[in-house]
């Protein structure tokens, strides 16, 4: 390619010199084409071994190292046979990786994110979210699960981080460079490359797709920055998250109806759906649409086949945390969907309100995710039981603690996060099966009987490793900012090797509270400084541009860097980032984190220490709650002592940490014997990596979202799609008649025990019965049950039984339910008696909300 340009009055011409590797090097070429090489140690140790300073420039891109690849240093790598037996081994491994791959079986699921951290490489991800969601699709292709998975392709990805020499956060983003990056255009029977539509504000919007190899897995990417749409649309894949709401809402709509649109043109029909989060709720719309057009199915027969056939995930603990779009902007972007739909304007933006004739309320896309979804999970025990909290107001006649919504732990994927030290000394001690076997807890159990030197010889190499990096890469950001070269010197200096170092890197949210340790400076002054205990605290994180508050964090703790009190001891690494966070949770020697409970929806950065001998001190929220175990890592309590006073809860967590290293952490570290092994400590690692590192692996993960929802949506959605859509046609139809006669149903007569004069002593039976007049109704239609509460406040009741109550009678158009039980507990309880539909198609009682108290 050439072309004329002017400088000055110099006359130039552009020439392209395409890269071009000797054709025996060219497995190399084939391995960065893949981003398997990321999770294999063997084929990032020989990208990183051709040009080690270059890899790191290069943000560890072996496609863009590969492109610079000097003649002679190529030739140098031909002539090295250490090299090319290396790289023969790893593209041998690789390919037999590719073709050796266990059949697919079992439903194939179509997994939407917005985001997918799989390698710093790819601004695909701007956070925890994200590299759940990288880490999901490695394990996919490692157990070569039938999975296709659809995001959006960003120029320019989430922001890169900078310090003002103040500890303001400056925002840089810089473009990707799509050709040096592993994407393949995806082209049609004829050659052409792909595209799809949306129409947004009346306006045509044209996605290329791409694919992006996940090792066995195919990962399709939206990109809108393309000639055929106009300037501000090309912006809808730019940045991820960037913009305002509208364009939030661009990006949502594009990645759920454009994705589904992008699957059909390649020719990928799904069995199942998983909405990783509510940005690809839009989905539901788009599979509604094309029922209906297809099959000939109504709205309500459609919904249950779409219903039966999702799954939602939730990844967040708080109500302002899901995406809202007011009445006025949805119109003018998604009003067409009342003609393909033939629904009213109102019950379409009633998908995502608790009220759809508010036309004050946001239109919820979490909303719209559940009501379209079958089955609904968070992402921790803890956050499953907020998550129910969270969206009780959808099911308003049911406690949260009867809602349908489950949970499945996050976890890690393994071969990732664990370091090549801690990996090899697996293999060898713990079995070479560990990589297939992941959960298997009786070969974890097996690091017991290894010595403690070899431990912390590993534990050793690992930290120094971190805090070489650590002393070059402060050093470089320092002068970058003009810091002094004394003062650097004496910071890099004060970096010691055999310090106890803590590590805290996640997002800069205020919740989060990574200030709290600055509570009280003079305390933890004395902590760190102590010349025969030194204490290293390191932090890392971005806060959202949007985020001023987080972004006040990061300064304030910026600013107790330089305090002469914390300098070297208390160290803010800027542009955090995958691969900083590697050498964090495999080099210091505890995590941190103490958010404000329960707003830790999981959290995974814990996990990943956990598999390299690191202790996790936490509070008791997310997944913390069930990783815990005395004796391997520190906690801080679940319950707030202080729920309604936020400042007094922030002190006396501030204490509980200070005492905690006080008298507990850093003397465990430092009660070493002469060969600098402190048992106390070794029984911490041990315990923490034979008792909770196998249960939070990604092997894990997949296994139960397979067991919990996947099965069982693919067993109910076959059912409903048999003989033309037989059983959803039913399911609908009885639905409505149900809906159309429920308000006319009669209570004519109800018979309990008369609580309101006399008590019932524990032990003697609770019997009632209740006579209906059912109308067009059967008795097999509708089920009658007392519920007893214990009522905890003026507004909160504790569910604690449920009793269906059995048809005893049917007569004259009149159908009496009764029940005969004895309470097994004393108290003060409260009861009603709930009238419920009852189908035997019926997931699960929200599946079907209607209910009436007698």
């Amino acid at each position: 390619m050439v072309g004329n340009l002017t400088q000055g009055g110099a006359k130039l011409k552009r020439i392209f010199i395409e890269p071009k590797l000797p054709e025996g090097l060219a497995p190399l070429a084939e391995l960065s084409e893949n981003i398997w090489w990321c999770w294999n140690h063997e084929a990032t140790e020989l990208f990183q071994s051709i040009d080690p300073q270059q890899f790191v420039a290069h943000q560890y891109n072996p496609i863009a190292l590969l492109e610079e690849l000097s003649i002679e240093r190529a030739q140098e790598l031909l002539a090295d046979p250490n090299f090319v037996a290396r790289m023969k081994r790893v593209h041998k491994t690789f390919r037999e990786y590719i073709d050796k791959a266990p059949a697919k079986t079992g439903a194939q699921i179509g997994y939407f994110c917005m985001e997918y951290g799989l390698h710093q490489s790819l601004r695909l991800y701007s956070g925890g979210l994200g590299v759940l969601a990288g880490d999901y699709l490695k394990e996919i292709s490692d157990r070569n699960a039938n999975f296709v998975a659809v995001g959006l392709l960003y120029r320019y990805g989430y922001f890169q981080q900078g310090i003002s020499n103040n500890g303001e956060q400056l925002h840089h983003s810089d473009p990707a460079k799509f050709t040096q990056l592993p994407l393949q255009p995806v082209r049609d029977a004829r050659g052409e490359w792909i595209k799809i539509h949306v129409n947004l504000s009346g306006r045509t919007v044209w996605g290329k797709v791409w694919q992006l190899p996940v090792g066995r897995m195919p990962l399709y990417l939206l990109d809108t920055d393309i000639d055929d749409n106009t300037w501000e649309d090309r912006s809808i894949t730019h940045q991820l998250y960037g913009g305002d709401n509208e364009n939030r809402l661009r990006q949502e709509i594009l990645l759920g109806i454009g994705g589904l649109r992008a699957l059909k043109a390649i020719g990928i029909n799904p069995d199942l759906y998983h909405l990783n989060e509510g940005h690809a709720a839009f989905l539901g719309l788009e599979r509604l649409r094309n029922y209906m057009k297809d099959t000939g199915l109504s709205f309500e027969e459609a919904l249950e086949v779409v219903r039966s056939t999702q799954l939602f995930t939730t990844h967040t603990p708080v109500p302002a945390g899901h995406d809202t779009f007011s009445e006025a902007l949805l119109r003018d972007y998604l009003y067409e969907y009342t003609y393909a739909l033939d629904l009213s304007w109102e019950d379409l933006v009633g998908l995502g309100r608790l009220d759809a004739k508010d036309s004050n309320e946001l239109f919820n896309v979490s909303h719209l995710a559940i009501r379209t979804s079958q089955e609904i999970n968070g992402v921790s025990r803890l956050h499953g039981e907020v998550s129910q909290r969270m969206f009780e107001e959808l099911n308003p006649d049911y406690n949260y603690a009867e809602s349908n919504i489950g949970y499945v732990t996050n976890s890690v994927h393994f071969p990732t996060w664990v370091a090549r030290e801690w990996l090899d000394f697996y293999e060898q001690k713990l079995g070479k099966g560990i990589l297939e076997n992941q959960t298997d807890k009786k070969l974890w159990a097996k690091i017991h009987q290894v010595p403690g030197a070899e431990i912390m010889s590993i534990r050793r190499l690992l930290k120094k490793r971190l805090l070489d990096w650590v002393r070059k890469t402060l050093a470089e950001d320092l002068m970058r900012r003009g810091e002094n070269p004394r003062s650097t010197f004496e910071i890099v200096n004060a970096i010691k090797d055999d310090a106890l170092v803590f590590g805290f890197a996640r997002r800069f949210a205020t919740y989060k509270r990574a200030t709290l340790l600055f509570s009280n400076e003079k305390r933890l002054a004395e902590i760190v400084n102590n010349p025969d205990r030194p204490v290293i605290f390191l932090f890392a994180g971005k806060a959202h541009p949007a985020d001023k508050g987080g972004q006040e964090f990061i300064r304030l703790v910026y600013n107790v860097t330089k305090n002469p009190l914390f300098k070297g001891k208390v160290i803010f690494l800027e542009n955090y980032s995958m691969e900083m966070a590697k050498l964090l949770v495999q080099g210091v020697d505890v995590w941190l984190n103490n958010p404000t409970r329960p707003k830790e929806a999981s959290g995974t950065s814990g996990m990943k220490a956990v598999m390299n001998g690191v202790m996790n001190f936490s509070v008791l929220d997310g997944w913390w709650c069930e990783g815990y175990r005395p004796g391997a890592g520190w906690a801080l309590p679940e319950k707030d002592t202080y729920p309604d006073q936020p400042v007094l809860q922030n002190e006396l967590d501030a204490e509980t940490i200070y005492n905690t290293l006080e008298n507990d952490i850093v003397p465990s570290y430092y009660e070493q014997d002469k060969n600098g092994v402190s048992e106390r400590w070794i029984s911490h690692i041990k315990n923490t990596i034979a008792e909770i590192a196998p249960e939070f692996v990604m092997g894990r993960m997949l296994q139960d979202y397979q067991t919990r929802f996947y099965s069982k949506l693919a067993k109910h959605s076959e059912q409903l799609k048999q003989k033309d859509y037989a059983l959803a046609r039913e399911l609908a139809d009885w639905k409505i008649r149900v809906r159309r006669s429920w308000q006319a149903l009669e209570l004519v007569d109800m018979e309990a025990p008369d609580t309101f004069n006399r008590s019932l002593p524990l032990g003697e039976k609770f019997e009632a019965s209740a006579t209906l007049n059912l109308q067009d109704l059967s008795a097999e239609d509708v089920g009658v049950e007392v519920v007893f509460f214990k009522r905890q406040s003026e507004k909160e009741l504790e569910f604690l039984l449920v009793q269906e109550m059995e048809v005893k009678s049917e007569k004259g158009g009149e159908v009496v339910f009764a029940c005969s039980f004895v309470p097994q507990t004393a108290g003060v309880f409260e009861y009603g008696f709930r009238l419920f539909p009852k189908h035997k198609l019926l997931q699960h009682r929200q599946d079907f909300g209607l209910v009436r108290w007698l």
